[in-house]
């Protein structure tokens, strides 16, 4: 039997990097899976992928800035997998711009994603957990959610506020046995990771030697992302809450 086995999941972001790894990797622990994303072709492939491997998952089309789609995202998983147990808020972007450089467009879309999604779909998954007898909350945020970053003012805010929004909600929601955790990757190599590159205007070689500047001397992969979130996900952390888990290969350890 699996870690997860019984489990009901909800994943934000589910058709590529960290999201699609995730996806994999709690299914095959048992989980059933809903896979929320706006990419329609990645996120039927990855529930594809599943249903192959004899697992249970379902796509939902998702835009997580809007309210009526996170709720029809926890209702449709609650309607269709049975319920909702853990909730991974992952769907995040970036820009790279200083605070000049960055539009008031651009500003508000990386906090609608980043931020405002985890506060919609927390909003809609929490009762469900309560009823339930408690649940697991996991949110991405980012080690310059932690410390500052150059060039990546909106997407810095955005993730620390998902940094302490993690804490507070630990605090409120822990008498209802729902743990709130929020992990913090370092570089890892997704389809972001080289979109920020092509904004910096940096070649590919480049920027992965920067990326890799750090003591494993290494960009890190979904799949190790994953373990992270299947650990705060699991009974393994069951007095676990209002943390934040680092998974940088290194990079703000000194």
């Amino acid at each position: 039997m699996g870690a997860l086995t019984g489990k009901r999941v909800l994943i934000t972001g589910g058709a590529s990097g960290i999201g699609q790894a995730t996806a994999l990797l709690l299914a095959r622990e048992g989980a059933a899976v809903a896979v929320a994303d706006l990419d329609e072709t990645g996120g039927q492939a990855v529930v594809q992928t599943i249903v192959n491997e004899g697992g249970q998952a379902i796509f939902v089309h998702c835009d997580v800035t809007q309210a009526a789609d996170c709720q029809c995202a926890v209702q449709r998983t609650v309607d269709e997998l049975g319920g909702l147990d853990i909730l991974f808020n992952n769907a995040g972007i970036i820009r790279r711009a200083t605070v000049i450089d960055t539009t008031e467009e651009e500003w508000d879309r990386v906090m609608a994603v980043n931020v405002k999604a985890i506060f919609l779909l927390s909003k809609y998954a929490i009762p469900i957990m309560e009823q339930a007898g408690g649940g697991a909350i996991v949110n991405t945020a980012s080690g310059w959610g932690l410390v500052g970053g150059a060039r990546a003012v909106s997407y810095c805010a955005s993730k620390g506020a998902v940094v302490n929004m993690t804490r507070a909600m630990a605090i409120d929601h822990g008498a209802q046995n729902i743990r709130v955790n929020c992990i913090c990757p370092g570089d890892t190599d997704t389809s972001m990771l080289r979109n920020e590159a092509r904004q910096l205007g940096a070649s590919d070689e480049d920027f992965w030697a920067e990326a890799a500047d750090r003591p494993l001397r290494r960009v890190g992969r979904p799949e190790e992302i994953a373990q992270a979130v299947l650990y705060l996900a699991s009974d393994a952390s069951s007095f676990v809450t209002g943390a934040t888990l680092v998974v940088d290969g290194g990079g703000l350890a000194g």
